[in-house]
């Protein structure tokens, strides 16, 4: 093998899907080499690390896919404000579904994890040809970067379906698309030959946000979950899904209470599976929940520092179907009157009083019923909870996957196989207790659409709402005012963005774009 030289802690994007399609610097910390690089365990961290970082892509933000996600969903609402603010036709396009391959709002969909991906792929080789890592903890260390890329192609193969595979960091050929079932079993294949080489101390402080023994259980669960949209030749796989699924639930985590999840310093969660950290004031892309969708003058009724932007905002009919019994719902949602110090309702800059309603009037429609509502009109997100004076990013991370997820998981995968009603109804059950003081509201028996239903109550703004829509045949329906008709088919899938074709010619765009 050749001695290749690389600067060790460099985060070169070697875009593996498209060259040179990000506008991301090469930013050089160091001149020592691989040979030389990795003789200790801080070295070891420094470098492994960086495959993390990506990982605050997953999280609500103004262009993330989550965002986007819940937007061509039914979660979140942005369809402008009055004096133009948050106007740009990306919000509209996937609200609408309309978007195509020039759509501005999908482009970090692609472009982020391809970027990830190609780095996981630069770590993986500086770590394999390494002589200083003692085989063992090399053989660990592989299967961590793998998994976190396996993670990274299980976004794309939700989003975009049909896409390269690409493992080699020395390979700088241009990759041509492969068939989604081609990328489905990539992942599956992938995740079955690390998940027993992860590290298996889960839920502690020491493993947390790594890609675990859990994790990637937690991961082939989903593709097993999801097997009928990804691959449908190879078949329903509710089986697997639920052996995954026992096999999460048999490792130390822990349901906890809710709120635990979403407060500043939740890392403490044993419930955690998967997460991207933050930190209040840290560099790159940070937790911007509260600018995103606070309104103005918010800060003024909350006691926070910052500015917010007043954008992102939920979907009328999705906090309607809320049970304000559910806990969920006040812990989820910024709804009525916002006060100053003095108990006086905040009045907006064009003089109307500060309370966010639930429902959005549109104002002036056009043609098709898209207008503009007023700055402070539609329910807000504070399930992640705002710190007191909260004066910059917040400190809350992002779990990408927890243990509630793993109860309704299986619970749908039980009743699509023909299981036991019971066991399915009591780890839907598991989940609601913790929401209602009236025992009440739990279910005597479950069916698919109240499976459907928990997991919208649950799992509000973390990342499933489009997957699971597509899963219950619900995403393509009509969903008046914002989306007032069916769409076509196409719309299962997202457009590759044009620049990524543009830079590379064997990408294959998406069947009816």
């Amino acid at each position: 093998m050749k001695n290749f030289r690389l600067p060790i802690l460099t985060i070169l994007i070697f875009t593996v899907l498209t060259p040179a399609c990000t506008n991301l610097d090469e930013k050089l910390y160091t001149q020592v080499s691989v040979d030389d690089f990795g003789k200790n365990q801080e070295q070891i961290n420094a470098l492994v690390g960086s495959i993390y970082s990506g990982l605050k892509l997953h999280g609500i933000d103004w262009d993330t896919y989550v965002t986007m996600d819940g937007l061509s969903s039914d979660m979140i609402a942005i369809p402008g404000f009055k004096g133009g603010d948050w106007s740009e036709p990306m919000y509209k396009e996937s609200m609408q579904h309309k978007w195509n391959a020039s759509s501005s709002g999908f482009n970090e969909s692609f472009f982020g994890p391809s970027a990830n991906i190609a780095l996981c792929n630069q770590i993986y080789y500086q770590i394999d040809i390494n002589k200083a890592i003692v085989p063992d903890l090399k053989e660990q260390i592989l299967a961590e970067i793998r998994g976190v890329r396996a993670f990274w192609y299980y976004i794309l193969c939700d989003h975009y379906g049909n896409v390269p595979i690409v493992t080699d960091f020395l390979d700088k050929s241009q990759p041509a698309t492969k068939p989604r079932a081609e990328v489905y079993n990539f992942i599956v294949s992938e995740l079955n030959d690390i998940k027993d080489k992860l590290r298996r101390d889960v839920a502690t402080l020491a493993s947390y946000g790594k890609m675990t023994r859990g994790a990637a259980y937690m991961l082939l669960a989903k593709m097993y979950l999801n097997a009928q949209v990804w691959n449908p030749a190879g078949g329903a796989k509710w089986q697997e899904c639920i052996q995954a699924c026992d096999t999460v639930l048999s490792m130390p985590y822990q349901l906890e209470k809710w709120e635990i999840n979403f407060v500043p310093n939740n890392h403490i969660s044993r419930e955690a599976i998967f997460s991207a950290a933050f930190k209040s004031g840290g560099t790159g892309r940070q937790n911007n929940i509260a600018l995103n969708t606070l309104h103005y003058f918010d800060p003024i009724a909350l006691g926070l520092s910052i500015s917010p932007w007043n954008g992102i905002a939920a979907n009328p009919a999705y906090v309607k179907e809320f049970d304000p019994a559910d806990a969920r719902y006040a812990a989820t949602f910024l709804i009525g009157p916002m006060k100053d110090p003095s108990g006086n309702i905040i009045m907006t800059p064009h003089g109307r009083p500060l309370i966010h309603t639930v429902d959005m009037v549109m104002n002036e429609p056009g043609p098709d019923g898209w207008g503009w509502i007023n700055q402070e009109e539609g329910a807000r997100i504070k399930k992640w909870e705002f710190e007191p004076g909260l004066s910059n990013s917040m400190e809350n991370d992002f779990h990408i996957f927890r243990l509630a997820d793993v109860y309704l998981m299986k619970a749908e995968a039980i009743l699509r196989n023909g299981g036991s009603n019971g066991e399915a109804t009591a780890l839907v059950n598991s989940i609601r207790a913790r929401a209602f003081a009236d025992p009440a509201k739990l279910y005597g028996s479950v069916t698919l659409e109240n499976v459907y239903k928990e997991r919208r109550f649950e799992l509000a703004w973390e990342g499933f709402t489009r997957q699971d829509m597509i899963r219950y045949g619900k995403f393509l329906q009509a969903r008046p005012p914002f989306k007032p008709f069916t769409s076509d088919t196409k719309y299962l899938l997202y457009a590759i963005p044009q620049a990524a074709i543009d830079a590379n010619n064997k990408l294959e765009q998406n069947e009816g774009y």
